[in-house]
Protein backbone atom coordinates (compact mmCIF):
# COMPACT_ATOMS: atom_id res chain seq x y z
CA UNK A 1 0.00 0.00 0.00
CA UNK A 2 2.84 2.41 0.88
CA UNK A 3 4.53 1.64 -2.47
CA UNK A 4 1.27 2.35 -4.31
CA UNK A 5 0.86 5.74 -2.61
CA UNK A 6 4.52 6.59 -3.29
CA UNK A 7 4.18 5.70 -6.97
CA UNK A 8 0.93 7.66 -7.23
CA UNK A 9 2.64 10.69 -5.71
CA UNK A 10 5.01 10.78 -8.71
CA UNK A 11 2.09 11.30 -11.12
CA UNK A 12 1.18 15.04 -11.12
CA UNK A 13 -2.56 14.50 -11.60
CA UNK A 14 -2.77 11.86 -8.86
CA UNK A 15 -0.64 14.03 -6.60
CA UNK A 16 -3.23 16.80 -6.90
CA UNK A 17 -6.00 14.34 -6.02
CA UNK A 18 -4.11 13.04 -2.99
CA UNK A 19 -3.41 16.60 -1.81
CA UNK A 20 -7.10 17.41 -2.21
CA UNK A 21 -8.03 14.42 -0.03
CA UNK A 22 -5.48 15.46 2.62
CA UNK A 23 -6.77 19.04 2.61
CA UNK A 24 -10.39 17.82 2.91
CA UNK A 25 -9.50 15.57 5.84
CA UNK A 26 -7.70 18.46 7.55
CA UNK A 27 -10.93 20.45 7.29
CA UNK A 28 -12.81 17.47 8.71
CA UNK A 29 -10.47 17.20 11.71
CA UNK A 30 -10.55 20.97 12.24
CA UNK A 31 -14.36 20.95 12.31
CA UNK A 32 -14.27 18.01 14.70
CA UNK A 33 -12.52 20.27 17.23
CA UNK A 34 -14.81 23.33 16.93
CA UNK A 35 -17.33 23.16 19.80
CA UNK A 36 -21.00 24.05 19.48
CA UNK A 37 -21.87 27.00 21.76
CA UNK A 38 -23.84 26.79 25.02
CA UNK A 39 -22.71 23.19 25.79
CA UNK A 40 -20.49 22.17 28.70
CA UNK A 41 -18.32 19.94 26.51
CA UNK A 42 -15.87 18.95 29.28
CA UNK A 43 -18.53 17.36 31.49
CA UNK A 44 -20.18 15.80 28.44
CA UNK A 45 -16.89 14.21 27.34
CA UNK A 46 -16.34 12.80 30.82
CA UNK A 47 -19.82 11.25 30.81
CA UNK A 48 -19.61 9.78 27.29
CA UNK A 49 -16.11 8.38 27.85
CA UNK A 50 -17.61 6.36 30.69
CA UNK A 51 -20.13 4.95 28.17
CA UNK A 52 -17.45 3.52 25.85
CA UNK A 53 -19.10 0.10 25.62
CA UNK A 54 -22.58 1.43 24.81
CA UNK A 55 -24.19 2.80 21.67
CA UNK A 56 -22.98 6.27 22.64
CA UNK A 57 -19.40 5.00 22.65
CA UNK A 58 -19.96 3.45 19.22
CA UNK A 59 -21.25 6.74 17.80
CA UNK A 60 -18.30 8.51 19.39
CA UNK A 61 -15.84 6.11 17.74
CA UNK A 62 -17.46 6.54 14.32
CA UNK A 63 -17.24 10.35 14.59
CA UNK A 64 -13.61 10.43 15.71
CA UNK A 65 -14.47 11.65 19.26
CA UNK A 66 -16.42 14.62 17.85
CA UNK A 67 -19.62 13.21 19.37
CA UNK A 68 -18.29 13.27 22.94
CA UNK A 69 -16.98 16.84 22.54
CA UNK A 70 -20.26 18.12 20.98
CA UNK A 71 -18.49 19.76 18.04
CA UNK A 72 -20.16 20.89 14.81
CA UNK A 73 -19.31 17.50 13.23
CA UNK A 74 -20.70 15.52 16.20
CA UNK A 75 -23.25 13.66 14.05
CA UNK A 76 -20.53 12.87 11.48
CA UNK A 77 -21.87 11.12 8.36
CA UNK A 78 -24.35 8.89 10.20
CA UNK A 79 -27.39 10.84 8.83
CA UNK A 80 -26.11 10.33 5.28
CA UNK A 81 -25.56 6.61 5.86
CA UNK A 82 -29.06 6.22 7.30
CA UNK A 83 -30.48 8.21 4.38
CA UNK A 84 -28.66 6.00 1.87
CA UNK A 85 -30.07 2.88 3.53
CA UNK A 86 -33.62 4.24 3.42
CA UNK A 87 -33.43 5.38 -0.22
CA UNK A 88 -31.84 2.12 -1.42
CA UNK A 89 -34.50 0.06 0.33
CA UNK A 90 -37.25 2.31 -1.10
CA UNK A 91 -35.70 1.97 -4.57
CA UNK A 92 -36.30 -1.77 -4.39
CA UNK A 93 -39.77 -1.43 -2.85
CA UNK A 94 -41.20 1.47 -4.92
CA UNK A 95 -41.46 0.80 -8.70
CA UNK A 96 -41.24 4.50 -9.63
CA UNK A 97 -37.91 4.90 -7.83
CA UNK A 98 -36.66 1.62 -9.29
CA UNK A 99 -37.44 2.80 -12.83
CA UNK A 100 -35.76 6.13 -12.07
CA UNK A 101 -32.60 4.38 -10.88
CA UNK A 102 -32.39 1.78 -13.68
CA UNK A 103 -33.83 3.57 -16.71
CA UNK A 104 -33.31 7.23 -15.87
CA UNK A 105 -29.64 7.21 -16.82
CA UNK A 106 -27.46 10.04 -15.56
CA UNK A 107 -30.47 12.28 -14.92
CA UNK A 108 -32.13 9.56 -12.86
CA UNK A 109 -29.02 9.07 -10.73
CA UNK A 110 -28.88 12.81 -10.09
CA UNK A 111 -32.51 12.81 -8.92
CA UNK A 112 -31.84 9.85 -6.59
CA UNK A 113 -28.78 11.65 -5.20
CA UNK A 114 -30.86 14.81 -4.68
CA UNK A 115 -33.55 12.86 -2.78
CA UNK A 116 -30.82 11.28 -0.64
CA UNK A 117 -29.42 14.73 0.22
CA UNK A 118 -32.78 16.12 1.31
CA UNK A 119 -33.42 12.99 3.39
CA UNK A 120 -29.99 13.40 4.99
CA UNK A 121 -30.81 16.95 6.12
CA UNK A 122 -34.15 15.78 7.56
CA UNK A 123 -32.52 12.91 9.47
CA UNK A 124 -29.76 15.25 10.69
CA UNK A 125 -32.42 17.62 12.07
CA UNK A 126 -34.08 14.76 13.95
CA UNK A 127 -30.78 13.39 15.29
CA UNK A 128 -29.57 16.89 16.15
CA UNK A 129 -32.70 17.55 18.21
CA UNK A 130 -32.32 14.16 19.86
CA UNK A 131 -28.70 14.89 20.79
CA UNK A 132 -29.74 18.28 22.17
CA UNK A 133 -32.44 16.58 24.28
CA UNK A 134 -29.85 14.10 25.60
CA UNK A 135 -27.45 16.87 26.60
CA UNK A 136 -30.25 18.96 28.09
CA UNK A 137 -31.53 16.02 30.16
CA UNK A 138 -28.15 15.87 31.93
CA UNK A 139 -28.16 19.60 32.61
CA UNK A 140 -25.14 20.34 30.41
CA UNK A 141 -26.68 23.32 28.57
CA UNK A 142 -25.34 26.70 29.69
CA UNK A 143 -27.81 29.35 28.54
CA UNK A 144 -26.12 32.29 30.32
CA UNK A 145 -29.44 34.13 30.48
CA UNK A 146 -30.24 33.48 26.80
CA UNK A 147 -33.66 32.41 25.59
CA UNK A 148 -33.89 28.60 25.89
CA UNK A 149 -35.66 28.26 22.53
CA UNK A 150 -32.97 30.29 20.77
CA UNK A 151 -30.24 28.17 22.38
CA UNK A 152 -31.97 24.98 21.21
CA UNK A 153 -32.27 26.33 17.65
CA UNK A 154 -28.57 27.29 17.54
CA UNK A 155 -27.43 23.88 18.84
CA UNK A 156 -29.68 21.79 16.57
CA UNK A 157 -28.90 23.86 13.47
CA UNK A 158 -25.16 23.66 14.21
CA UNK A 159 -25.30 19.85 14.34
CA UNK A 160 -27.44 19.73 11.17
CA UNK A 161 -25.21 22.13 9.23
CA UNK A 162 -22.11 20.16 10.23
CA UNK A 163 -23.60 16.90 8.99
CA UNK A 164 -24.77 18.50 5.72
CA UNK A 165 -21.30 19.99 5.18
CA UNK A 166 -19.66 16.57 5.68
CA UNK A 167 -22.05 15.09 3.12
CA UNK A 168 -20.97 17.79 0.64
CA UNK A 169 -17.30 17.30 1.55
CA UNK A 170 -17.60 13.56 0.92
CA UNK A 171 -19.07 14.20 -2.53
CA UNK A 172 -16.18 16.56 -3.34
CA UNK A 173 -13.65 13.89 -2.31
CA UNK A 174 -15.39 11.35 -4.55
CA UNK A 175 -15.38 13.77 -7.52
CA UNK A 176 -11.99 15.48 -7.19
CA UNK A 177 -10.04 13.10 -4.96
CA UNK A 178 -9.42 9.36 -4.67
CA UNK A 179 -11.83 6.77 -3.28
CA UNK A 180 -15.38 7.02 -1.98
CA UNK A 181 -15.61 10.30 -0.06
CA UNK A 182 -18.04 9.12 2.60
CA UNK A 183 -15.93 6.02 3.30
CA UNK A 184 -12.75 8.11 3.44
CA UNK A 185 -14.31 10.45 6.04
CA UNK A 186 -15.48 7.48 8.09
CA UNK A 187 -11.97 6.01 7.77
CA UNK A 188 -10.37 9.26 9.00
CA UNK A 189 -12.72 9.46 11.98
CA UNK A 190 -11.90 5.92 13.11
CA UNK A 191 -8.14 6.27 12.54
CA UNK A 192 -8.09 9.46 14.62
CA UNK A 193 -9.23 7.31 17.56
CA UNK A 194 -6.27 4.91 17.34
CA UNK A 195 -3.95 7.02 19.55
CA UNK A 196 -6.73 7.12 22.15
CA UNK A 197 -7.10 3.32 21.96
CA UNK A 198 -3.34 2.89 22.39
CA UNK A 199 -3.52 5.20 25.38
CA UNK A 200 -6.27 3.01 26.87
CA UNK A 201 -4.04 -0.06 26.55
CA UNK A 202 -1.12 1.74 28.20
CA UNK A 203 -3.41 3.00 30.94
CA UNK A 204 -4.77 -0.53 31.45
CA UNK A 205 -1.26 -1.92 31.93
CA UNK A 206 -0.50 0.92 34.37
CA UNK A 207 -3.63 0.06 36.40
CA UNK A 208 -2.60 -3.60 36.43
CA UNK A 209 0.95 -2.84 37.56
CA UNK A 210 -0.22 -0.37 40.23
CA UNK A 211 -3.17 -1.92 42.11
CA UNK A 212 -5.01 0.18 44.67
CA UNK A 213 -4.15 -0.18 48.33
CA UNK A 214 -6.89 -0.71 50.91
CA UNK A 215 -6.47 2.85 52.17
CA UNK A 216 -6.87 4.35 48.67
CA UNK A 217 -9.91 2.12 48.02
CA UNK A 218 -11.65 3.50 51.09
CA UNK A 219 -10.91 7.06 49.98
CA UNK A 220 -12.10 6.51 46.40
CA UNK A 221 -15.23 4.57 47.28
CA UNK A 222 -16.34 1.12 46.11
CA UNK A 223 -17.73 2.27 42.73
CA UNK A 224 -14.64 4.24 41.67
CA UNK A 225 -12.32 1.46 42.85
CA UNK A 226 -14.28 -1.13 40.85
CA UNK A 227 -14.06 1.08 37.75
CA UNK A 228 -10.29 1.33 38.26
CA UNK A 229 -10.00 -2.47 38.53
CA UNK A 230 -12.10 -3.03 35.38
CA UNK A 231 -9.64 -0.98 33.33
CA UNK A 232 -6.67 -3.10 34.40
CA UNK A 233 -5.00 -5.08 31.60
CA UNK A 234 -2.25 -7.63 32.09
CA UNK A 235 0.75 -7.23 29.72
CA UNK A 236 0.07 -10.65 28.18
CA UNK A 237 -3.47 -9.50 27.32
CA UNK A 238 -2.07 -6.50 25.47
CA UNK A 239 0.23 -8.83 23.51
CA UNK A 240 -2.75 -11.06 22.65
CA UNK A 241 -4.78 -8.04 21.51
CA UNK A 242 -1.97 -6.72 19.28
CA UNK A 243 -1.28 -10.14 17.71
CA UNK A 244 -5.00 -10.68 17.27
CA UNK A 245 -5.42 -7.33 15.51
CA UNK A 246 -2.52 -8.06 13.15
CA UNK A 247 -3.93 -11.52 12.37
CA UNK A 248 -7.33 -9.90 11.81
CA UNK A 249 -5.87 -7.45 9.29
CA UNK A 250 -4.11 -10.26 7.39
CA UNK A 251 -7.31 -12.32 7.33
CA UNK A 252 -9.39 -9.36 6.11
CA UNK A 253 -6.93 -8.64 3.29
CA UNK A 254 -6.89 -12.32 2.27
CA UNK A 255 -10.68 -12.64 2.12
CA UNK A 256 -11.10 -9.26 0.42
CA UNK A 257 -8.93 -10.47 -2.48
CA UNK A 258 -10.45 -13.98 -2.62
CA UNK A 259 -12.77 -14.87 -5.50
CA UNK A 260 -14.49 -17.85 -7.11
CA UNK A 261 -13.80 -18.16 -10.83
CA UNK A 262 -16.44 -19.78 -13.02
CA UNK A 263 -14.90 -21.19 -16.23
CA UNK A 264 -16.41 -19.88 -19.48
CA UNK A 265 -15.85 -21.34 -22.97
CA UNK A 266 -16.74 -19.46 -26.17
CA UNK A 267 -17.85 -21.55 -29.15
CA UNK A 268 -15.96 -21.30 -32.42
CA UNK A 269 -17.77 -19.64 -35.28
CA UNK A 270 -16.74 -18.84 -38.84
CA UNK A 271 -17.61 -15.46 -40.36
CA UNK A 272 -16.45 -15.30 -43.99
CA UNK A 273 -12.86 -16.47 -43.99
CA UNK A 274 -12.20 -15.66 -40.33
CA UNK A 275 -12.78 -17.78 -37.25
CA UNK A 276 -13.97 -16.14 -34.01
CA UNK A 277 -14.27 -17.51 -30.46
CA UNK A 278 -12.86 -20.70 -29.11
CA UNK A 279 -11.03 -19.04 -26.22
CA UNK A 280 -11.46 -19.85 -22.53
CA UNK A 281 -11.94 -17.29 -19.78
CA UNK A 282 -13.70 -17.03 -16.42
CA UNK A 283 -16.28 -15.03 -14.49
CA UNK A 284 -14.81 -13.77 -11.18
CA UNK A 285 -17.20 -13.71 -8.20
CA UNK A 286 -15.64 -12.07 -5.17
CA UNK A 287 -16.21 -13.69 -1.79
CA UNK A 288 -16.98 -10.29 -0.28
CA UNK A 289 -18.23 -8.25 -3.24
CA UNK A 290 -20.15 -5.77 -1.06
CA UNK A 291 -17.06 -4.63 0.89
CA UNK A 292 -17.69 -2.89 4.21
CA UNK A 293 -21.17 -1.59 3.36
CA UNK A 294 -23.10 -4.44 5.11
CA UNK A 295 -21.14 -3.69 8.32
CA UNK A 296 -21.84 0.05 8.14
CA UNK A 297 -25.53 -0.35 7.29
CA UNK A 298 -26.14 -3.16 9.80
CA UNK A 299 -24.46 -1.09 12.48
CA UNK A 300 -26.69 1.89 11.74
CA UNK A 301 -29.90 -0.18 11.86
CA UNK A 302 -28.94 -2.26 14.91
CA UNK A 303 -27.98 0.84 16.87
CA UNK A 304 -31.12 2.80 15.92
CA UNK A 305 -33.34 1.71 18.87
CA UNK A 306 -30.62 2.39 21.43
CA UNK A 307 -29.79 5.69 19.73
CA UNK A 308 -33.40 6.83 19.99
CA UNK A 309 -33.48 5.70 23.62
CA UNK A 310 -30.23 7.49 24.42
CA UNK A 311 -31.48 10.72 22.86
CA UNK A 312 -34.71 10.36 24.83
CA UNK A 313 -32.72 10.18 28.05
CA UNK A 314 -33.26 6.48 28.77
CA UNK A 315 -30.56 4.45 30.50
CA UNK A 316 -29.84 0.78 31.10
CA UNK A 317 -31.21 1.23 34.60
CA UNK A 318 -34.71 2.35 33.60
CA UNK A 319 -35.22 0.89 30.11
CA UNK A 320 -35.41 -2.74 28.96
CA UNK A 321 -34.77 -1.67 25.37
CA UNK A 322 -31.48 0.00 26.32
CA UNK A 323 -30.45 -3.19 28.12
CA UNK A 324 -31.32 -5.36 25.09
CA UNK A 325 -29.53 -3.13 22.56
CA UNK A 326 -26.42 -2.57 24.65
CA UNK A 327 -23.54 -3.12 22.17
CA UNK A 328 -21.93 -5.67 24.51
CA UNK A 329 -25.04 -7.82 25.08
CA UNK A 330 -26.01 -11.09 23.28
CA UNK A 331 -29.31 -9.75 21.87
CA UNK A 332 -27.55 -6.89 20.09
CA UNK A 333 -24.95 -9.34 18.74
CA UNK A 334 -27.67 -11.61 17.31
CA UNK A 335 -29.50 -8.71 15.63
CA UNK A 336 -26.18 -7.35 14.35
CA UNK A 337 -25.27 -10.79 12.95
CA UNK A 338 -28.60 -11.23 11.12
CA UNK A 339 -28.52 -7.71 9.68
CA UNK A 340 -24.99 -8.21 8.29
CA UNK A 341 -26.09 -11.43 6.59
CA UNK A 342 -29.23 -9.74 5.22
CA UNK A 343 -27.39 -6.69 3.87
CA UNK A 344 -24.70 -8.93 2.33
CA UNK A 345 -27.34 -10.74 0.28
CA UNK A 346 -29.08 -7.45 -0.50
CA UNK A 347 -25.90 -5.93 -1.93
CA UNK A 348 -24.90 -9.12 -3.76
CA UNK A 349 -28.32 -9.17 -5.46
CA UNK A 350 -28.00 -5.51 -6.48
CA UNK A 351 -24.46 -5.85 -7.86
CA UNK A 352 -24.62 -9.24 -9.59
CA UNK A 353 -27.61 -10.42 -11.65
CA UNK A 354 -27.21 -14.12 -12.67
CA UNK A 355 -29.99 -13.91 -15.29
CA UNK A 356 -28.37 -10.92 -16.97
CA UNK A 357 -24.94 -12.59 -16.95
CA UNK A 358 -26.38 -15.80 -18.42
CA UNK A 359 -28.17 -13.85 -21.19
CA UNK A 360 -24.99 -11.95 -22.07
CA UNK A 361 -23.05 -15.21 -22.30
CA UNK A 362 -25.72 -16.69 -24.57
CA UNK A 363 -25.72 -13.66 -26.88
CA UNK A 364 -21.93 -13.79 -27.26
CA UNK A 365 -21.77 -17.55 -27.82
CA UNK A 366 -20.33 -18.33 -24.41
CA UNK A 367 -21.25 -21.13 -22.03
CA UNK A 368 -20.18 -22.67 -18.74
CA UNK A 369 -18.94 -26.26 -19.38
CA UNK A 370 -21.54 -28.78 -18.23
CA UNK A 371 -24.50 -26.38 -18.33
CA UNK A 372 -26.80 -25.43 -21.18
CA UNK A 373 -27.06 -21.71 -22.05
CA UNK A 374 -30.01 -19.76 -20.66
CA UNK A 375 -31.90 -20.75 -17.52
CA UNK A 376 -29.66 -23.71 -16.48
CA UNK A 377 -26.63 -21.40 -16.58
CA UNK A 378 -28.49 -18.69 -14.62
CA UNK A 379 -29.56 -21.23 -11.98
CA UNK A 380 -25.99 -22.50 -11.60
CA UNK A 381 -24.56 -18.97 -11.26
CA UNK A 382 -27.28 -18.11 -8.74
CA UNK A 383 -26.49 -21.25 -6.71
CA UNK A 384 -22.76 -20.42 -6.64
CA UNK A 385 -23.50 -16.78 -5.80
CA UNK A 386 -25.67 -17.78 -2.81
CA UNK A 387 -22.93 -20.03 -1.42
CA UNK A 388 -20.20 -17.43 -1.90
CA UNK A 389 -22.36 -14.67 -0.41
CA UNK A 390 -23.16 -16.81 2.64
CA UNK A 391 -19.46 -17.40 3.27
CA UNK A 392 -18.72 -13.69 2.85
CA UNK A 393 -21.60 -12.74 5.15
CA UNK A 394 -20.42 -15.17 7.84
CA UNK A 395 -16.90 -13.81 7.51
CA UNK A 396 -18.11 -10.23 8.06
CA UNK A 397 -20.39 -11.26 10.93
CA UNK A 398 -17.75 -13.25 12.80
CA UNK A 399 -15.16 -10.50 12.54
CA UNK A 400 -17.66 -7.86 13.68
CA UNK A 401 -18.95 -9.88 16.63
CA UNK A 402 -15.77 -11.64 17.83
CA UNK A 403 -14.43 -8.51 19.61
CA UNK A 404 -17.76 -8.14 21.42
CA UNK A 405 -17.39 -11.69 22.78
CA UNK A 406 -13.71 -11.06 23.59
CA UNK A 407 -14.60 -7.82 25.34
CA UNK A 408 -17.11 -9.63 27.56
CA UNK A 409 -14.66 -12.43 28.37
CA UNK A 410 -11.92 -10.02 29.38
CA UNK A 411 -14.32 -7.50 30.96
CA UNK A 412 -12.82 -4.77 28.79
CA UNK A 413 -15.83 -3.23 27.13
CA UNK A 414 -14.11 -0.81 24.75
CA UNK A 415 -12.91 -3.84 22.77
CA UNK A 416 -16.52 -4.32 21.63
CA UNK A 417 -16.14 -1.73 18.88
CA UNK A 418 -12.63 -2.78 17.83
CA UNK A 419 -13.54 -5.37 15.19
CA UNK A 420 -16.01 -3.14 13.39
CA UNK A 421 -13.46 -0.31 13.31
CA UNK A 422 -10.68 -2.55 11.97
CA UNK A 423 -12.76 -4.07 9.19
CA UNK A 424 -14.00 -0.64 8.06
CA UNK A 425 -10.48 0.82 8.12
CA UNK A 426 -8.90 -2.11 6.25
CA UNK A 427 -11.78 -2.34 3.78
CA UNK A 428 -11.71 1.37 2.92
CA UNK A 429 -7.90 1.33 2.65
CA UNK A 430 -7.99 -1.62 0.23
CA UNK A 431 -10.71 -0.04 -1.93
CA UNK A 432 -8.85 3.28 -2.09
CA UNK A 433 -5.54 1.59 -2.99
CA UNK A 434 -7.27 -0.39 -5.75
CA UNK A 435 -8.64 2.84 -7.22
CA UNK A 436 -5.16 4.37 -7.10
CA UNK A 437 -3.69 1.33 -8.87
CA UNK A 438 -6.42 1.44 -11.52
CA UNK A 439 -5.78 5.12 -12.23
CA UNK A 440 -2.01 4.57 -12.39
CA UNK A 441 -2.55 1.68 -14.80
CA UNK A 442 -4.56 3.96 -17.10
CA UNK A 443 -1.83 6.60 -17.09
CA UNK A 444 1.11 4.20 -17.55
CA UNK A 445 -0.46 2.09 -20.30
CA UNK A 446 1.57 2.61 -23.48
CA UNK A 447 -0.44 0.53 -25.91
CA UNK A 448 1.04 -1.34 -28.88
CA UNK A 449 2.71 1.55 -30.72
CA UNK A 450 6.13 0.91 -29.20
Amino acid sequence: MIKTVRDAWKVPELRKKLLFVVFALLIFRLGSAIPVPYINSMQLETYLNAQSGTILGLMNAMSGSAFSMATIFALSIQPYINSSIIIQLLTVAIPALERLAKEGGEEGRKKIASITRYTTVLIALIQGFGYYSLINSYGLIETDGMNAVWVAIVIVMSFTAGSAFLMWLGEQITEFGVGNGISVILFAGIVSRFPHMIGDLVSGVHHYMNPLTDEVREQMGETAAAAYDNLALAPWMVAVIVVGMLALVVFIVFISNAERRLPVQYAKRVVGRKMYGGQSTHIPIKVNMSGVMPIIFAQSIASLPATIGAFAGWTTDNSIMMQLFDTTKPFYSIIYFLLIVGFSYFYATMQFNPVEVANNLKKNGGFIPGFRPGKPTADFISKVLNKITMFGALYLSVIAIAPIITGNLFAYRSLAIGGTSVIIVVGVALETVKQLEAQMLMRHYKGFLE
